[in-house]
């Protein structure tokens, strides 16, 4: 048995260094996915436009309106506005907020101490609108506490960040980006793996020859396992360089668990090239049934918890779903394997399952 799985492993590395295709997908393609995602996938908004109607024209105004410039977040208007120009700038996206100063300004500070200015927000986009008024509303405690700081309030909050002290959301985001070009690039490349024997008319001769099922799957598997290592490893090390994401935890485990995810991915693709005809309909079929629910539904962007039940109920099957949990808390908790079994346990669980049908598959097309 072992020659012949050996001599499986060695005609499938052939293969892979003789398809250019696949060494692109091997190569180029993860580091495409982590550049582009990366940068395109983020919460940090900077450079969100405003406009002024500032009826005060008063120093106590011109400090207001310094306090929202000087700060990366928003960015005001090159003029100031006039309140019948207002619509029309929401309507044109030339604006996101307007600050609206009251001519009473001055006098409702000397007097009571106290003033009112109004933030009309454009929460066409309601994740923008959201952002907006909560940073909005930072900038005006901050600027309080600096001009007024004699009557300070009677509770204050002193917070401190854990984990992602800047709250940068390219340290949550890039992990689950990990997660989600490991899942398609690791089920890819198994995807074609038995479709192109059928498709090279290879497949008759593998047919004939005294070789088991299980020894067939297993000898596509293992090459790419080592090849996932490499993506993952290529992966990881550009998340690092491009943008800074910590690994606080074991870079041992962090590799061991990511192994297991590989497997994982490799049997669930492999298992789609047992079902698929060609190359193209088994590639469709793996990207069709990795990247919407990783995206969508492993929690990569959206919390599970906020969720419909039946689509928690979804999220549970999802391979994806229980790495994310071990490489955010690996990389930005520093978590060890005594918190994190269950979720290994189950991720293992889940490629020997996997595995276990593509062989299933495989034997019955063999009859």
């Amino acid at each position: 048995m072992r020659r012949r799985l050996f001599a499986i492993i060695r005609k499938e590395f052939i293969h892979i260094f003789r398809d250019w295709r696949t060494l692109m997908i091997i190569i180029l393609m993860p580091i495409l996915m982590i550049v582009l995602y990366g940068y395109a996938i983020t919460l940090d908004m900077r450079n969100i436009v405003f406009g002024v109607i500032d009826d005060a024209r008063t120093t106590e105004s011109r400090a207001l309106i310094e306090a929202f410039s000087e700060n990366g977040f928003f960015r005001p208007l090159h003029r100031e506005i006039r309140r019948d120009d207002m619509e029309e700038l929401f309507m044109r996206r030339d604006v996101h907020m307007v600050l609206v100063i009251p001519k009473t300004l001055s006098t409702d500070l000397i007097t009571r101490r106290t003033a009112t200015v109004q933030l009309i927000v454009d929460a066409g986009d309601s994740n923008v609108g959201t952002f907006v008024n909560n940073y909005a509303a930072q900038v005006l405690n901050i600027h309080n506490r600096r001009v007024n700081d004699t009557s300070p309030l009677l509770f204050t909050i002193t917070p401190r960040i854990f984990y992602n002290p800047d709250m940068n959301s390219t340290h949550f985001f890039v992990p689950g980006l990990v997660a989600l070009i490991l899942m398609l690039i690791s089920a890819l490349l198994t995807s074609i793996a038995i479709t192109r024997e059928k498709e090279t008319g290879t497949m008759e001769q593998i047919l004939v020859s005294p070789v088991h099922a299980r020894e067939i799957v297993l000898g596509k598997v293992l090459p790419y396992v080592f090849l996932g290592l490499i993506n993952a490893s290529l992966i990881l090390i550009s998340a690092w360089i491009l943008f800074a994401v910590p690994v606080r935890g074991s870079l041992l485990l962090l590799g061991v668990l990511s192994l297991v995810y590989v497997f994982v991915a490799l049997s669930f693709g492999l298992l789609i090239s047992t079902v698929a005809r060609t190359q193209l309909i088994a590639m469709f079929g793996t990207l069709m049934a990795t990247i919407l629910p990783t995206i969508m539904l492993s929690g990569f962007i959206f919390p599970i918890a906020s969720m419909p039940d039946i689509l928690q109920y979804f999220a549970q099957i999802l391979p994806a779903t229980y790495f994310l949990l071990i490489i955010r808390a690996i990389m930005l908790k520093g978590v060890g394997l005594a918190e994190l079994w269950p979720e290994a346990l189950i991720l293992t669980g889940m490629g020997v399952l996997l595995l276990f049908a593509a062989t299933r598959r495989f034997r019955m097309r063999l009859e």
